[in-house]
């Protein structure tokens, strides 16, 4: 029986052992992880999945910000790693997580969600390449994988995805 539940601090090293085991140690050089670096998940919207006392999957969100031309800021969501344990994998936990962090956001009428991901898998979750296509991140993307969920009315057409310099960062 799987539980999902509400990301803890307590998590934090299981998820990481889980990341390292998924994603291997270069993971942090990916471009998602520059606009995660060093700040802390979102409570109420990040979660983790867990079989009895073991941590089988975990999903978080992050604060970033959208940068049009003219300079303003747009709050944004980053969702992801989503990751589940490789003995686990076709069981549909991802499914389960993203649903809940999904339910969350929405509840809490949040800013646009983005990820950097496969659109067959999120494309079912109301994901979408068609308002990103021409949005610079820190480092390489396959704009095809560029997803964003939520209206794009309003949102620029040429944009820079950032880390949001105004989230609580630790050390």
């Amino acid at each position: 029986m799987i539980d999902v539940l509400p990301l803890q601090p307590g998590h934090l090293p299981a998820i990481e052992a889980l990341l390292d085991q998924r994603f291997g140690p270069a993971r942090h050089n990916r471009t998602a992880y520059r606009l995660r670096e060093g700040a802390t998940p979102l409570p109420g919207s990040s979660f983790v999945a867990m079989d009895g006392d073991t941590l089988v999957g975990s999903l978080q969100c992050w604060p970033i910000s959208l940068r049009s031309v003219a300079g303003a800021r747009l709050p944004m969501i980053l969702l992801g790693p989503v990751a589940v344990a490789a003995d686990r994998e076709g069981e549909g936990i991802g499914s389960q997580l993203v649903r809940a962090s999904l339910a969350a956001l929405d509840a809490a009428d949040s800013p646009p969600v983005l990820l950097i991901g496969d659109a067959p898998f999120y494309g079912r979750f109301g994901f979408t390449a068609a308002a990103t296509r021409q949005w610079q991140l820190p480092g390489p993307v396959d704009h095809a994988r560029l997803l964003l969920r939520g209206p794009a009315t309003g949102l620029p057409r040429i944009a820079w995805v950032e880390a949001d310099s105004s989230a609580a960062k630790v050390a």
